[in-house]
């Protein structure tokens, strides 16, 4: 009898915990404590929710999580840690995880509590379960694939060009990467998909 095919678990797929977006949301202003909900949802249906609490004021901030998993209550501390910005301005947040102790700014849960993806054995980003030559393509050909992504990001409402006068590193690389698709042809996409090179 074959052995059962294993798949390795996804950190792309999992519930994801980002200090970008709570930043964004108003848990991390300064001096404050502030209680929510968080949710994830798939082509429009909620998969999942936690209640969140952000506390700024304590010695020790920190976000406290409380859901059930598998009907399961859990409700568990996220000690946040901050360093000052390189350019002056406010502080850079991180989560502190429980686990392995590591400084972050995404925790994935897989098991039931949020931790830096090195307390997880086996688990991967989809990059790295893909051949070696789908990363060589990727590699030559990925920035034309992207480019609408770069296009959306490049003109958002917030996007900043420059900053103090000088190009920000996120534009040369938008505008770098957008350069590299346009030098594909679509004679160069059709022979790599119908020759594979």
């Amino acid at each position: 009898m074959p052995k059962p095919a294993t798949y390795p678990t996804l950190f792309d797929e999992v519930l994801q915990l980002n200090i970008t977006k709570l930043k964004e949301w108003g848990y991390l202003k300064p001096q404050q404590i502030k209680s929510g909900t968080l949710h994830w949802s798939t082509r429009g249906n909620e998969i999942a929710s936690i209640s969140i609490r952000s506390n700024t004021r304590d010695i020790e901030p920190f976000i406290e999580l409380s859901y059930n998993y598998k009907n399961e209550p859990r409700k568990y501390r996220v000690t946040l840690v901050s360093i000052p910005s390189n350019i002056g301005k406010g502080k850079i947040w991180y989560f502190l995880c429980p686990e392995t102790n590591k400084r972050c700014r995404k925790l994935y849960s897989i098991g039931g509590y949020f931790l830096h993806r090195e307390a997880f054995k086996g688990a991967m980003y989809e990059s790295q379960k893909q051949s070696k030559k789908w990363r060589v393509l990727e590699r030559v050909y990925g920035s034309y694939f992207d480019v609408e992504k770069y296009y959306k990001e490049l003109y958002s409402k917030h996007f900043k060009t420059h900053y103090k006068g000088k190009p920000t590193k996120r534009y040369l690389y938008l505008k770098q990467k957008i350069d590299e698709a346009e030098r594909h042809s679509a004679q160069d996409i059709e022979r790599l998909l119908v020759f594979g090179y």
